[in-house]
């Protein structure tokens, strides 16, 4: 699992105005999940327009739901913000 194979994921799947996405692994070195030579914790910032009338909850599960496979297989943890271009713009 890498940030591109996210990136492109969520890029292809969603109205994206901003994403970014943080390899966390090095900190959790050790930990549970974690996998020598492998990403497996992520932050990731998602601005899109798809979220629009959708709560935290359901947003969350657009991106688990699109991530599904490598959440099975790779990623052991993913913090989400994830929020609508006009939501970011007035918290920013």
């Amino acid at each position: 699992m890498t940030i591109e194979k996210i990136r492109k994921i969520l890029t292809d799947n969603l109205n994206l105005q901003k994403i970014e996405i943080i390899d966390q692994s090095h900190k959790h070195i050790g930990h549970s999940g974690w996998k020598k030579g492998i990403s497996t914790h992520f932050d990731l910032l998602i601005i899109s327009q798809s979220f629009e009338n959708k709560s935290q909850l359901q947003r969350h599960r657009m991106v688990y739901s699109l991530l599904k496979e490598d959440l099975q297989e790779y990623i052991h943890a993913l913090s989400i913000k994830a929020f609508t271009p006009a939501e970011y713009s007035s918290n920013s």
